[in-house]
């Protein structure tokens, strides 16, 4: 008799701790209004709602495990990390899971598991490769400055993380902190089109570009078109670059269409670090290894393609937001454009 009431009494215990990690939870789609859905979540009611219905299959799994998530809990947890970049612990209060033995595994186990599903799940940065994809995007540009013929602007920005444990030297920047270095390509609305999430802040803007398999695609002939970057790129014929030193009255109007076509993608930053606040100072450092600072900067960016395409604000918009400014200009080897420059200019900006 006294091992089965020792045995009832480790079952009560068991249920009032479940009950204790998991009073009081509410459903943030129903405790929130529209507006404060995206001010909290940063996307709308109907994307998570999506969202959640899209990886569901992949994230519940039987377990014996009383401090197990629901799934949908999980993605307000993830989104409330990307969003705000605040603590594991203060989303767990949000959150209503009080016991605060347990919630910070709880949380970092499910924002990982989101996280990885989410980068396999959501194929929405893709490169323009259809003739209507193409067209568009290059009218689009054209738009802006009258600019001709481009299919993207690339650039590329820093992630603070903490120090790793293995290679740091190779995560410090020119800045002086610990970056993963983040190249991007976007369309004239800000969409990101393509995403190198992988190099150590120590790597220049040109390396990465070189090695990305957009460039290949480039170097190959497959694709019609052109790339605007600024000075850090190397002029190619298919990657437009300022002229440094102008001469003429037709390079300073090419330098200026330039400059107002390309600008897109810092505003693409600055509106993505503004959204998803754990790519920003302001939310701290990325605290996790590498690899997982790196998924975590793509599903960012999967996920403000989704707002871009549903127009949502951006709230919480600090007064200065700082970009990364490159002021460093290529020196290497490969300058081959030259001549697709000086007759672009000759024919649209002279």
């Amino acid at each position: 008799m006294a091992a089965f009431m020792r045995v009832v009494d480790e079952q009560v215990r068991r249920d009032l701790r479940r009950q204790r990690i998991f009073r009081d939870r509410q459903n943030p789609l129903d405790a929130y209004d529209d507006l404060e859905i995206i001010q909290r979540y940063r996307l709308d009611r109907q994307s998570i709602i999506s969202i959640i219905d899209l990886i569901k299959d992949r994230l519940e799994r039987p377990t014996q495990r009383s401090v197990s998530l629901p799934v949908s809990l999980q993605v307000f947890a993830t989104l409330r990390f990307l969003g705000s970049g605040t603590q594991q612990r203060l989303i767990g209060d949000t959150l209503g899971i009080s016991n605060s033995s347990v919630r910070c595994k709880i949380l970092f186990r499910s924002i990982e598991d989101v996280t990885n599903v989410l980068s396999a799940s959501l194929q929405n940065i893709n490169f323009p490769t259809s003739d209507i994809d193409v067209t568009r995007t290059k009218v689009g540009f054209h738009s802006i400055a009258g600019f001709p013929n481009v299919l993207g602007a690339i650039d590329g920005t820093h992630i603070a993380i903490t120090a790793p444990s293995t290679d740091e030297h190779l995560y410090i920047c020119r800045k002086g902190y610990h970056s993963i270095n983040v190249q991007a390509i976007v369309d004239a609305d800000m969409k990101f089109l393509s995403i190198v999430s992988k190099w150590p802040g120590s790597t220049h803007d040109a390396f990465v570009w070189a090695n990305s398999s957009i460039a290949r695609r480039f170097e190959s002939g497959q694709v019609d078109g052109w790339l605007l970057g600024d000075s850090g790129y190397p002029l190619r014929p298919w990657l437009l670059t300022p002229v440094n030193r102008q001469s003429c009255r037709g390079e300073d109007r090419y330098n200026r269409s330039h400059r107002r076509s390309r600008v897109v993608v810092e505003q693409a930053f600055g509106v993505l670090k503004s959204r998803f606040r754990c790519l920003h100072k302001t939310g701290g450092v990325l605290d996790y290894q590498p690899t997982k600072c790196c998924k975590i900067i793509f599903v960012c960016c999967q996920l403000h393609n989704i707002c871009i395409d549903k127009h949502l604000p951006v709230s919480d918009i600090p007064e200065e937001l700082p970009e990364d400014e490159n002021d460093v200009v290529y020196q290497g080897p490969v300058n081959d454009g030259k001549s697709t420059r000086d007759q672009l200019i000759r024919q649209r900006f002279s």
